[in-house]
């Protein structure tokens, strides 16, 4: 499941890259001005596998366009995704690998866990630091080894249910809440050590990201979701008193 806005020449060839890999690919276009989407009808056709395109008619966010995918597989009767973004800097020839994990753990959300090459930013590998800690901190500490790696495997309907437990999660903090919601839920997790390169605007790179902007809408989320941990803690001391996620110290190799 690919969602994508003004992704530019990069969409297709994310596209390309995992249609190679797996023959069911959702493509969620949220809204995109850019021109971006317009050869993937032709792609679609050639191909000669299950690639769907589904357009929003305009820009809902990430966390919308992920919904708007989760409810057509479920639809079609799909129990999982795995999300990636359309950016390039997620690895294709992951996405098997996710899978398998998938297959061996069906109950499991399945973490991307980056492993940063050079081309990293540093403000972007330690300001994640931080969402790391809030969100370890409002599950006490149920094993999320990275809140904003967008490359996931998610169980559908427990994602669904994240989403029905909110009005929020629908743009950029999609990634942090619905996995903070969903480990509430109890929802076993694993991480898995992933691959990323950030690709320069030189090479057709595009970032969302607004560094002011984002993290406003971050403050507001771990605001809100302290809050919830809270009205939560006898459940969740409970919880962790039992053991928390029953997957956790579960190594997976990259």
């Amino acid at each position: 499941m690919i969602p994508s806005y003004n992704t530019g020449p990069l969409l297709e060839v994310t596209v390309r890259k995992a249609l190679a890999v797996w023959d069911d690919v959702f493509v969620i276009i949220d809204g995109s001005t850019d021109g971006s989407a317009d050869g993937l009808e032709e792609l679609s056709n050639a191909s000669g596998k299950n690639l769907r395109i589904h357009r929003l008619p305009e820009n809902r966010g990430k966390g919308a366009a992920v919904l708007a995918g989760v409810n057509l597989a479920l639809d079609e009767g799909f129990t999982h995704a795995l999300a990636m973004d359309a950016d390039g800097q997620h690895p294709a020839d992951y996405v098997e690998k996710f899978m398998a994990v998938g297959e061996q753990y069906p109950d499991a959300l399945v973490l991307g866990q980056p492993v940063f090459d050079a081309s990293a930013p540093a403000l972007r590998v330690n300001g994640r630091k931080v969402s790391n800690w809030w969100a370890n901190f409002v599950t006490l500490w149920w094993g999320i080894n990275d809140s904003l790696f967008g490359m996931r495997l998610y169980p559908l309907q427990p994602l669904k249910n994240a989403f029905a437990s909110t009005l929020f999660a629908r743009r950029f903090d999609f990634d942090p809440e619905v996995v903070i919601r969903m480990c509430w839920r109890g929802t076993p997790l694993l991480n898995l050590p992933t691959p990323v390169k950030y690709i320069s605007a030189e090479d057709g790179g595009v970032s969302q990201f607004k560094y002011f902007r984002d993290n406003t809408l971050l403050t507001w989320m771990y605001i809100r979701l302290v809050i919830g941990a809270i009205l939560r803690l006898p459940m969740l001391i409970m919880r962790a008193v039992k053991g928390g996620n029953p997957l956790k110290g579960t190594t997976l190799k990259p």
